[in-house]
């Protein structure tokens, strides 16, 4: 009789950066899990969830992260992953060094393990208008039309999905600091470009002399580099810098 040889089921490495609470020190926790074709970081985090037991064989709590749409949408399951921040979702352990290292966004307030509180982003937009503003009482119709070349540009800054990714690779910004980020600033462009949108360009301009504004870029454009969606950040923070210098020197003549 032939013997059949055992087949060895192959697992996946995993070295994660743990922290219970916004309060208690961080520490490292290791897993290993089996693993499948085809598997990305968030099902090897399911597989822990399903079964939270560390390479000691000891019982330990889940991990805690964040995720949605696990499409490279939503902007939500950003972490680092090997060193670099990135979407966990398109992060596919069959091209990743094993122990797969997971970190979370530095950046931001930690609330347990993976998680971070990305609320800053959110409230960047919301200091500098990055909206159309309508107020729903009438039908606007099918709006003004855009030349293609402007289409171009305004397709590519709404890829943005408020991942956080490129506020992370900023050696400009921190919790220390007010900065508003890159992401905020081409989404300013963005509703600026648009035709009603360009209605409050002024104020947004405006908004983006403030503290914490435009003039804290420092140029690094690490931003541009590490963008998962590719948007021309480094672009928009370009001309919006030229847009504030105008600005100014408007503002002085009007104040004279």
């Amino acid at each position: 009789m032939r013997r059949e040889e055992k087949k060895t089921m192959k697992t996946v490495h995993l070295k994660i950066k743990r922290q219970d609470s916004p309060e208690t020190k961080p520490y490292w926790e290791e897993f290993k899990v089996p693993q499948s074709s085809n598997m990305n970081v968030i099902s090897c985090l399911m597989a822990i969830q399903k079964n939270p037991v560390n390479l000691k064989g000891e019982k330990t709590t889940p991990v805690v992260w964040e995720s949605n749409c696990l499409e490279e949408v939503c902007g939500a399951c950003s972490m680092i992953v090997n060193g670099k921040a990135r979407q966990s979702c398109t992060a596919l352990v069959e091209q990743l060094t094993q122990p797969i290292t997971l970190e979370p966004l530095n950046k931001f307030k930690i609330i347990r393990d993976l998680y971070v509180d990305r609320a800053p982003i959110f409230d960047a937009l919301k200091r500098v208008r990055a909206w159309i503003s309508i107020d729903g009482t009438y039908d606007l119709g099918p709006g003004p039309k855009q030349n293609s070349k402007q289409q171009e540009v305004t397709y590519n800054l709404s890829r943005c999905m408020s991942c956080g990714v490129c506020a992370q690779s900023c050696p400009n910004y921190s919790e220390k600091t007010d900065f508003i980020g890159p992401a905020a600033v081409a989404q300013a462009h963005l509703a600026s470009l648009h035709p009603t949108g360009h209605i409050e360009k002024e104020e947004r301009i405006a908004a983006l002399i403030q503290p914490g504004g435009i003039q804290e870029c420092g140029n690094s454009q690490n931003c541009v580099r590490e963008c998962p969606k590719q948007i021309p950040l480094t672009a928009s923070l370009a001309e919006l810098k030229k847009e504030v210098t105008k600005h100014a020197i408007k503002s002085i003549f009007r104040s004279n």
